[in-house]
């Protein structure tokens, strides 16, 4: 393989041994394919099963694979980030390792970058197998996301993605912690484009990205991307506010002409408790999450640790955290 690959494929790894042999026979097809030289970047995020292991026999049977381990699980996006991070190729493409993400999508998405486009991002037009209590939610939350964020986010789309080196340039060079790789993507900026694809069902195994794990992502690109729960805050407090003058007026002409009225005594006091805490609860969980995310970028950590590193040359001591 060239000293400076044309390609690199990332892929982060979690606990996916039953997929890994089969995800590298489609790859290593697609890889075949291409028209310049490729590393295939292979990210193991803390597993806990034989995927590490798995992964040093491909390495040492194919020289165009290179990995890294992880100390511990740090997550699917600082996985993705630490491939970026290592990634030398003039184009960078992202994908998971269950093979929802089809290895033969790849090929059009270069095809893309050549007519001129700088990110190339796969768009979901249908999932497979999947139930309508998965698929509501995730379609409401786009379009939530798009309504609501800063910058354009693209619908129905995940990582999976291609983009050129000068993107993946930008991106390693911004320095915030709670990463949100799809947004990010859309925040720099360039020529980009969509390629569409319906997702196929995980080849084997158990899904990794829980409901609880899909929650924090789909919040954390909500706050890190619109300002708009802040403001929220603001017009619950207002709404608050007219609600407790109402009230006033109410309680008032109970007193005047109806004082046997059953709101007009302990249990409306109770009611407007009730009220006034729940919105006062909801504005200081909304700003903790602000907060939040100000506490974990002035801590200065790492973001993320490696304990195992082959295949990069003259890389093989370098741990890159930003």
């Amino acid at each position: 393989m060239n000293n400076i690959p044309k390609y690199s494929l990332i892929i982060p790894i979690y606990n996916e041994e039953e997929n890994i042999p089969e995800l590298y026979r489609r790859i290593s097809a697609v890889m075949d394919r291409m028209d310049g030289s490729v590393e295939l970047i292979l990210i193991n995020d803390g597993s806990r099963d034989r995927s590490l292991e798995i992964l040093r026999d491909l390495h040492e049977k194919d020289s165009r694979i290179c990995y890294l381990s992880f100390a511990r699980n740090f997550g699917h996006q600082i996985a993705v980030t630490a491939g970026l991070n290592f990634s030398s190729g003039q184009v960078a493409v992202i994908m998971d390792g269950d093979l929802q993400d089809p290895p033969e999508l790849i090929l059009d998405m270069v095809e893309q970058w050549r007519l001129g486009y700088q990110v190339v991002y796969a768009q979901r037009t249908q999932r497979r197998q999947e139930g309508w209590f998965k698929r509501l939610p995730a379609y409401m939350y786009y379009r939530i996301l798009r309504n609501l964020a800063d910058v354009d986010i693209p619908i129905d789309t995940g990582d999976f993605c291609l983009m050129d080196r000068c993107v993946v340039d930008v991106l390693n060079a911004m320095p915030e912690r709670n990463r949100y790789i799809r947004g990010l993507r859309a925040w720099i900026g360039f020529k980009q484009t969509a390629v569409k694809f319906e997702r196929d069902p995980r080849f084997a195994g158990d899904v990794k990205y829980t409901f609880s794990k899909s929650f924090a992502l789909a919040m954390n690109g909500l706050v890190s991307f619109s300002k708009v729960p802040l403001q929220l805050s603001i017009y619950l407090g207002l709404f608050s506010a007219l609600v407790s003058v109402l009230m006033a007026f109410l309680v008032l002409y109970w007193r005047l002409f109806s004082p046997g009225a059953a709101l007009s005594g302990l249990t409306i006091i109770i009611m407007a408790v009730f009220f006034l805490g729940a919105v006062q609860l909801v504005s200081i969980g909304i700003l903790g999450q602000y907060i939040g995310r100000i506490y974990e970028e002035v801590k200065g950590r790492p973001l993320y640790t490696l304990a195992e590193v082959a295949g990069f040359a003259d890389r093989q001591n370098k741990q890159k955290s930003s």
